[in-house]
């Protein structure tokens, strides 16, 4: 069983910065595909990132078309804890951020065994 709890969501300004933790507790974490989705309110859950797992020091990452060029994941095999670098961020990235490991189809929730609470990404004018 992985658990996965996500930290670093906050407020913040347009063009602004955050970084979101997700720490992830078992043994296996190198060999998960570790994604990120969010939901804004209204909306339903949506892909953001994902990064999967090719060796212990390296990894394929991809992006939504909406978010590539800004929000950068990364992970850290060794503490277990994979990253959400958002940089300029707009109003419509405001929504709550999901943690979530897996493996197949990067961008598909079904993909993803478990995941995390969530934490609350607010982006204000």
């Amino acid at each position: 069983q992985v658990q996965l709890v996500e930290s670093g969501g906050g407020l913040v300004q347009a063009g602004g910065s955050l970084r979101l933790s997700c720490a992830a507790s078992g043994r296996t974490f190198s060999s998960y595909t570790m994604g990120w989705f969010r939901q804004a309110p209204g909306k339903e859950r949506e892909f953001v990132a994902a990064s999967s797992w090719i060796s212990w020091s390296d990894d394929s990452t991809y992006y939504a078309e909406s978010v590539k060029g800004r929000f950068t994941i990364s992970r850290d095999n060794a503490k277990s804890t994979v990253y959400l670098q958002m940089n300029s961020l707009k109003l419509e990235d405001t929504a709550v951020y999901y943690c979530a490991a897996g493996s197949g189809t990067y961008y598909r929730e079904y993909s993803y065994d478990h995941w995390g609470q969530g934490t609350q990404v607010t982006v204000a004018s």
